[in-house]
C-alpha cells in the first residue's frame, strides 16, 4: 500500500491529486500507432500534441516503455516530417492542393522506421527526438537536446545535435541493471525496491542486485 492509502494505478490519468498539468501517458493515448508502457508520464495535460508530423500512410510507430519521465515542451518528430532528398527539389508538391504530383514511393523518402524509447528514460525540457531514433533503457536526454541518432542504455546525451556526455554508471552496474529489469516487476515488488532504486551508494546497489539475480 502506498502513502495516503492508495496503490499506484497505471490507468489513472492524473497521478498527482488536484494537479492537472502532469499525466500518465498510457490512458490518454487515442492513436493506435502510439504505444506507451505503464507509469510513463509527461509534464503536460495533452501528450499527443507533442507527437508531430505523424501521418498514417507512413506506417511508423512511436513506442515508449515504462516509467519514462517526459518534461514539458518535448517533441517527438515522426517520419512525416521528412521530405524527398534524392531529387533536385525537396518541395512536397504532392501534399498540397493543385500541384500535379503523385506521392513518391516510400523508397524515395528518407523514412527512418519506428521511434523507440525504452524504459526509465528521462527526457529533459524542450528536447526534440527525431524519427527512427532508439533510446536505450535508463538514458538521460539533456534539456534542449536534438536527438538524431541512437542512444545507448544508461548514457547521458546533450546538445544539438545530441552527443554522448558520459555513462551514468560503470559497465558492471549497467549490465546488472539491464539484466535486473526492475520496471517489469509487479507494482507491489517495485514498491519494496524503492530504497534500492533511490540509493546513491552504487557499490551497495551492485551487491543487492547481484543477490536478486542469484549471483
Amino acid at each position: 500500500m502506498m502513502k495516503n492509502g492508495k496503490n499506484p494505478d497505471p490507468n489513472t490519468l492524473y497521478p498527482i491529486a488536484g494537479y492537472f498539468d502532469e499525466i500518465y501517458v498510457k490512458p490518454a493515448i487515442k492513436n493506435s500507432n502510439i504505444i506507451v508502457g505503464d507509469f510513463t508520464y509527461i509534464a503536460d495535460s495533452d501528450f499527443e500534441r507533442h507527437v508531430t508530423h505523424f501521418y498514417e500512410w507512413n506506417g511508423d510507430k512511436l513506442i515508449i516503455g515504462k516509467f519514462c519521465q517526459i518534461a514539458k515542451g518535448v517533441e517527438f518528430v515522426m517520419n512525416g516530417a521528412n521530405h524527398q532528398m534524392n531529387a533536385v527539389s525537396t518541395f512536397p508538391f504532392y501534399t498540397l492542393e493543385g500541384w500535379n504530383m503523385n506521392p513518391p514511393s516510400k523508397n524515395d523518402l528518407p523514412l527512418k522506421g519506428d521511434t523507440i524509447i525504452e524504459n526509465d528514460i528521462w527526457i529533459g525540457q524542450n528536447a526534440v527526438i527525431l524519427p527512427g531514433v532508439h533510446i536505450g533503457n535508463g538514458a538521460i536526454i539533456g534539456a534542449n537536446s536534438v536527438v538524431g541518432s541512437d542512444v545507448d542504455p544508461y548514457t547521458i546525451v546533450v546538445g544539438n545535435p545530441a552527443k554522448f556526455l558520459r555513462k551514468r554508471f560503470d559497465d558492471e552496474l549497467i549490465e546488472l541493471m539491464l539484466k535486473w529489469k526492475w520496471w517489469d516487476k509487479k507494482i507491489e515488488e517495485i514498491n519494496t525496491l524503492i530504497p534500492v532504486l533511490t540509493n546513491s551508494h552504487l557499490d551497495e546497489v551492485k551487491k543487492i542486485i547481484k543477490e536478486f539475480l542469484g549471483k
